[in-house]
């Protein structure tokens, strides 16, 4: 296993891309807009198979407003890559058997991904995928 990339809520999207360009030399994918959702993001590939992506919704701005909670900017998850789309399946079903909650069950993503999430022991969201 390995991690494939971590994602931040940021609340200047293209900002924050030019910075990561800028300072750290990655190369930035094609913006992904959901609109229904008002998501918007892009991945920053490192070169090394690691990416980062950054994440933005349209009302981030009134959560920060009204919300102290650490979750609200900074690290949102991290996604571990365990090979296939029956080890996926597999792992959830592990995890949730040994009492981790699940709080996404496994589904193809509109952005391509196949994938469930979970919470760890502190409640940090990891996303396991393929």
């Amino acid at each position: 296993m390995y991690i494939t990339h971590l994602a931040i809520w940021v609340q200047d999207l293209e900002g924050m891309k030019a910075f990561y360009e800028k300072y750290f030399g990655v190369v930035a994918g094609d913006l992904y807009v959901n609109e229904k959702k008002g998501f918007s993001s892009y991945f920053l590939s490192m070169g090394n198979g690691c990416r980062l992506e950054l994440m933005h919704l349209q009302s981030m701005a009134k959560i920060i407003r009204e919300y102290t909670s650490p979750a609200t900017l900074g690290l949102a998850h991290f996604a571990v890559a365990v090979g296939s789309v029956e080890k996926v399946n597999a792992l959830t079903e592990q995890l949730r058997q040994e009492g981790v909650r699940i709080i996404g069950e496994p589904r193809w993503t509109g952005d391509g991904y196949y994938e469930s999430v979970c919470l760890d022991l502190e409640n940090n969201s990891v996303e396991i995928t393929v």
